[in-house]
């Protein structure tokens, strides 16, 4: 007898406990999170239902969002018209198995067979074979791992107990609005005529989800369907850098932020509260003598506000954008959203009350001029050469992604592939800060260093993620 129980616990381990506990905690062969910039995927599970799905689709059109639903075969064989409406207004249906009872508890025979009912309920409503595959309460044993090449097995990242009456509304609402994260797969129901759950709760469901969709759209988010998010991910996943370049980039950006804490640099943001875009501190300027446009002449040992674009930003910027002038427009974006701030933080800084101008060193400055800055060489000396070393540096770091395979012949040089870009020191007189901070901004400024067309045609060939003004 022992043994039999010994046997039977090890089967069970094997058959169900290990399977869902790897498929819960790495996500092996399941979806459970995307990989996504604002899109979030809303599920259902246990429909429908002849009272609620209707509100819910109705909530969904009003908000414009797509969602997944999971229907439990035998539900969905009694509102086949609840299904038509769900394709109709663009939204996926899944299976949830014909009766909501868990894989574990049924032969891999039983599973095969509540599937494949569900699936013929469905492609009879709709006209289409479903794809998706969620497993009442996310519970996958042995032999849904080999359903994997027919069905996709969807879980989720967010689940609040919302098929209980007793999650009050306001509870519930705190608990999603703590998701509101991109790439976020959000289980919620549409029905409550399954066991453990209470027929009436989908009701606070609704009222919670409402304001979740408000507040989602207000701060920019979408709302779709699991194959969206899916082929996102999946996207997002190839431009991804490998995992060594991740860990490296991590580690750098733990050192940058030890350089602002030693040496006290202070961050600056496009608007309060938000992500920083540069930092500053006050320096005295070491370099040859030179001659600003509007008459102002910086000489060694004048003070400077010397800034850095955020790493982070950076890195973001790279990793996000499709092209290398993708990139450049997005950093000069964020910078010039940014240069108001900075100029009124810089000007009200009662430690920066003589500097004479912002100044950095930095490989971004094709398109700087447009901004009010002034670009001139760096001196050919030790301070050059290593800007040079240390800016090729972050470059690889932070832009580092996976190399696509190369059609070309061996030693073949690419049509109009860019130039060495070369770090060049940037000027914005305090003059130009002032103009920052009223309602005009200063006037565009051709480039000191180079001829206009030249710049123009560095910027469209530029490097995929350009360095950051050193720091």
């Amino acid at each position: 007898m022992e043994n039999l129980l010994v046997w039977g616990f090890y089967f069970l381990s094997l058959y169900a406990f290990i399977p869902g506990l790897i498929s819960r905690l790495f996500g092996f062969r399941v979806f459970k999170r995307g990989l996504a910039d604002k899109e979030i995927a809303l599920t259902f599970d246990d429909g429908p239902d002849p009272v609620y799905t209707p509100m819910l689709l109705d909530l969904l059109a009003r908000h414009r969002a797509k969602a997944t639903f999971f229907v439990v075969g035998s539900h969905a064989e009694q509102h086949p018209e609840l299904l038509r409406r769900m394709r109709d207004e663009g939204h996926t249906v899944g299976i949830h198995n014909y009766v909501h009872k868990s894989n574990w508890i049924m032969r891999p025979k039983t599973v095969k067979r509540q599937i494949a009912l569900t699936s013929a309920v469905i492609e009879q409503a709709i006209g289409e074979t479903p794809v998706y595959y969620r497993p009442p309460w996310g519970i996958v044993n042995l032999f849904d791992f080999s359903k994997k090449g027919q069905y996709k097995i969807v879980l989720w990242s967010g689940i609040f107990g919302d098929w209980k009456a007793h999650e009050t509304s306001d509870r519930l609402k705190r608990r999603l609005l703590k998701k509101l994260r991109p790439g976020e797969v959000m289980l919620l129901h549409d029905c409550g005529r399954t066991l453990g759950a209470d027929e009436d709760a989908p009701a606070q469901m609704l009222e919670a989800l409402e304001v979740y969709l408000e507040e989602g759209g207000r701060k920019g988010f979408r709302f779709v369907g699991v194959p969206t998010l899916m082929e996102l991910t999946e996207k997002n996943k190839a431009k991804r850098p490998t995992a060594f370049n991740r860990l490296l980039a991590g580690a750098w950006l733990q050192y940058e932020k030890l350089f602002h804490l030693v040496f006290r640099l202070k961050p600056v943001a496009s608007e309060k509260g938000g992500r920083p875009v540069f930092h500053y501190r006050k320096v005295a300027y070491n370099g040859p003598p030179i001659e600003l446009s509007e008459g102002e002449r910086i000489v060694k040992g004048d003070p400077l506000a010397e800034i850095h674009l955020d790493n982070e930003m950076l890195r973001q910027a790279a990793v996000r954008s499709s092209s290398p002038l993708a990139v450049i427009i997005r950093l000069l974006r964020e910078m010039e959203s940014a240069l108001p701030a900075l100029s009124a933080a810089v000007l009200n800084d009662p430690a920066m009350d003589k500097v004479k101008a912002l100044y950095g060193v930095t490989m971004i400055h094709n398109g700087t001029d447009k901004l009010g800055f002034q670009v001139f060489d760096l001196p050919e000396n030790l301070f050059a050469k290593a800007s040079r070393i240390y800016l090729k540096i972050l470059f690889r770091i932070l832009s580092a992604k996976p190399r696509a395979k190369s059609r070309k012949p061996r030693g073949a040089q690419p049509r109009g592939e860019a130039k060495p870009m070369y770090p060049r020191m940037l000027f914005l007189s305090r003059r130009d800060m002032e103009s920052y901070t009223s309602t005009s901004a200063p006037a565009p400024r051709q480039p000191v260093a180079a001829k206009p067309e030249a710049a123009l045609a560095a910027l469209a060939s530029e490097p995929a993620a350009a360095p950051g003004v050193l720091s």
